[in-house]
């Protein structure tokens, strides 16, 4: 085993909210998100997702944690072969939505994040900002109850940025708790939210909301 990338962090989110995790590079916030949309377990401590202990979660009980958390990743991970709106429909193909539903709300989902003449492009005809719509939309199109996103805003313009922020204040609104790792000051500053600073695999500073401790 390698050394902890993150030791004696303890928080709280609770239902509803919206937080920023800040701090420099290597501090560890791709490693809490790793942790929070449960791609790994960690090597001590516990995890609470959704009133479950997720240290004694079985597998299928795992994948039922996960299908209530959307994820954006700064890699975009999109399936190349696939179109955009065929990328973005597959979290609600595989939940089984009717197809009529699944073409209209992908469609103008799409048209939202400004890619209503791409939605048949395949992601190698993409631009980066163009990809990271299209991952947006497909962690969003469920409307998970927990969404996460590593630096969403990362290969957008400012106007983009602010629109897709204002796209995450919305689901916000109606229930989904949001968490944005991020290291833009400007777009934190523009769009106050409470925040959670890493640094050196520790929580320095929590913005008064919620509880970090």
């Amino acid at each position: 085993m390698g050394p902890e990338v993150l030791h004696d962090v303890t928080f709280e989110i609770n239902p509803g909210e919206f937080r920023y995790l800040v701090g420099p590079s290597g501090a560890g916030k791709t490693s809490l998100l790793r942790l929070m949309y449960l791609a790994m377990r960690p090597s001590r401590g516990l995890i609470s997702m959704f009133g479950s202990d997720v240290m004694m979660a079985r597998r299928k009980e795992l994948v039922a944690l996960r299908r209530k958390i959307g994820v954006v990743f700064q890699d975009y991970r999109l399936l190349n072969h696939l179109s955009a709106l065929d990328n973005v429909a597959l979290p609600l193909r595989v939940a089984g939505a009717k197809e009529a539903e699944i073409q209209t709300h992908v469609s103008e989902l799409l048209a939202w994040v400004g890619l209503a003449d791409h939605i048949h492009a395949l992601p190698e005809s993409l631009s980066g900002g163009q990809k990271q719509r299209v991952a947006i939309a497909r962690a969003v199109i469920t409307r998970p109850r927990l969404l996460l996103a590593d630096e969403p805003t990362g290969n957008l313009d400012e106007v983009l940025g602010q629109r897709l922020i204002r796209l995450f204040e919305e689901l916000n609104k109606i229930g989904t708790t949001v968490v944005i790792a991020t290291h833009n000051q400007n777009l934190v500053a523009r769009n106050p939210h409470p925040v959670l600073a890493l640094g050196s695999g520790e929580i320095h500073a929590d913005d008064l909301a919620g509880r970090v401790g």
